[in-house]
Formats: C-alpha cells, sequence, structure tokens
C-alpha cells in the first residue's frame, strides 16, 4: 500500500503537481537538446574544435542541472524528500557545481567569441582545455563551501529539493552570499558583456552581423540574474520564503543560444540528424 504523504505547508495539491510536472518537462526538453549537442560533438568529426570545446562544457553543466530537475521532480510527486539529510547535501552540491561551471562556461565562451571576432587569434586545444578545467575547479571551490561550514544547504520551502539556505543572517551566510555573487556573477557578467560590446562593434563596423550579441548577456540576466539579487536581498533581510526553481528553464535556454543558435554547429547536428553532409565542413566558432 503506498503511503500518502501531506502536503507541504504552504502548497495546494496542484501547485505541487505543477512544480513537479514544470521540473520534469523542462529536465525533459533541456536533456534532450543538450544531449543532442553532446552527441553530434562526438559523432561529428567537423565539430570537433577547441571552441566547440567550450559549447560542450556548458551543454555538460546544463545535463547536470537536468538531472537535479528529475530528481527535483520526482520528490515532487511524492510530495517529500527521499534520500535523507545527505541526500540533499548531495543534491544541493551538484545543482550548484552545474549552476556556476554553466556561467562559467558561458564566460569562457564570450572570451573565445571575443578573441575569434576582434583579434582574430585562434583558440588551441590546451587553452580551451585549461579554460574549462578552471571553470570547473572554480565552480568546485564555490559548490563545496556550503559544506565545510560557509553558507549552508538545506530544503527548499516545498522540501522536495535542496539548495543554497538563504534564510540564515548571520555573517557566515552574509560574507559567502556577497563573495558568491560577485564572483560567479558579476564578474562573468562583465566579461560577457564587454566581450559582446566589442563584437557589435566590429559587426557595426562590417555592416554584418553574424549572430545576436546581446541574447547572451539576456540570456544570462534573465535566468540568473534574480538569482543574483536573491543572494545581494538574503544577506541584508530576512528570506524565509523564494525558491529558485526557475532556474530549471536555463538549460533550455543555453540549448539554443550557444549549440542551435551557431549556425556550423546547427549543421553538424543537421547532418547527425539526417546523414546530409554540410557543404561547409570547417565548423568552429566562426559563426557563433
Amino acid at each position: 500500500m503506498v503511503t500518502a504523504y501531506p502536503l507541504p505547508e504552504g502548497f495546494t495539491e496542484l501547485e505541487v503537481f505543477a512544480i513537479g510536472t514544470a521540473l520534469l518537462v523542462e529536465a525533459l526538453l533541456g536533456f534532450c537538446l543538450n544531449g543532442l549537442t553532446i552527441i553530434s560533438f562526438r559523432k561529428i568529426k567537423e565539430l570537433r574544435t577547441p571552441s566547440n570545446l567550450l559549447v560542450l562544457s556548458i551543454a555538460l553543466a546544463d545535463c547536470g542541472i537536468c538531472i537535479n530537475a528529475f530528481i527535483a521532480a520526482f520528490s515532487s510527486f511524492l510530495r517529500y524528500w527521499p534520500y535523507g539529510s545527505d541526500g540533499c547535501q548531495i543534491h544541493g552540491f551538484q545543482g550548484f557545481l552545474t549552476a556556476l561551471a554553466s556561467i562559467s562556461s558561458s564566460a569562457a565562451i564570450a572570451w573565445d567569441r571575443y578573441h575569434h571576432y576582434c583579434t582574430r587569434s585562434k583558440l588551441q586545444w590546451s587553452t580551451a582545455i585549461s579554460m574549462i578545467m578552471f571553470a570547473w575547479l572554480f565552480a568546485a571551490f564555490w559548490s563545496v563551501m556550503p559544506l565545510l561550514g560557509w553558507g549552508e544547504y538545506d530544503y527548499e520551502p516545498l522540501r522536495t529539493c535542496c539548495t543554497l539556505d538563504y534564510s540564515k543572517g548571520g555573517r557566515n551566510y552574509i560574507t559567502f552570499l556577497f563573495a558568491l555573487s560577485i564572483f560567479n556573477f558579476m564578474i562573468p557578467g562583465f566579461i560577457i558583456l564587454t566581450a559582446y560590446q566589442s563584437i557589435h562593434q566590429k559587426f557595426k563596423k562590417s555592416g554584418h552581423y553574424k549572430f545576436n550579441t546581446g541574447l547572451p548577456l539576456k540570456t544570462l540576466v534573465i535566468c540568473w540574474g534574480p538569482y543574483c539579487l536573491l543572494c545581494f536581498y538574503a544577506a541584508v533581510e530576512n528570506v524565509m520564503f523564494i525558491s529558485p526553481k526557475y532556474r530549471m528553464t536555463v538549460p533550455t535556454v543555453d540549448a539554443f543560444v550557444y549549440a542551435l543558435g551557431n549556425e556550423n554547429y546547427r549543421g553538424g547536428i543537421w547532418q547527425f540528424l539526417t546523414g546530409q553532409k554540410i557543404e561547409k565542413a570547417e565548423v568552429d566558432n566562426k559563426t557563433k
């Protein structure tokens, strides 16, 4: 006999079901799109370039976010968190790690595009690998801090998934939230802003716009801006009920912006799906 667990306080049956469904749909869609990006990189030789390795990094990070969403969706349908306190810490760490790696990878792509279009320098494999390693290690550093006592992972208000606890107001939490926002949003945001502004000026002079230079920054601001503001707000106010589940839209958006929004990468995906070889074999970062 299946145990019927009570509804979380403050939520209706419809709200719990809607949250679980939204998480599941976003996770499935994001996983499919980013999975297609990863498989195409593996199968299509022309896509295996240093620049597209950065796209692969963000796709892997977003797949990790999707896995986190699958678990949250399953728990939402159960109405409770079935994995205990240790599972909560692991879930919070994994979600935070992949989210921060996704943001860092976005900044790395912006840096690469700037050098490709503005300085005409070609990204080398060693540089691409170093950038990816730094992005993931940097994300790992900030993600492990709550496990070591600087910040804390805890249950969401729905109590069916775990993330960074924003309800604490002590100095330990204030310093962590401020540092987190500066190093993992404001600095990457500055890199993305300056890089794409320079690229936009380059395109403006040539009169040939190869892609929407404003879209990556808008994606960062829309998807992660409220999260950053939440960190700053929580550092000065007592936040008792704020849920950042909207972050599960990020995997889908990134797949469109960095893979499907790349003309040559899109051609490689088409080749993988249909078997029709793209005419322009040099698939690198030129139209990203």
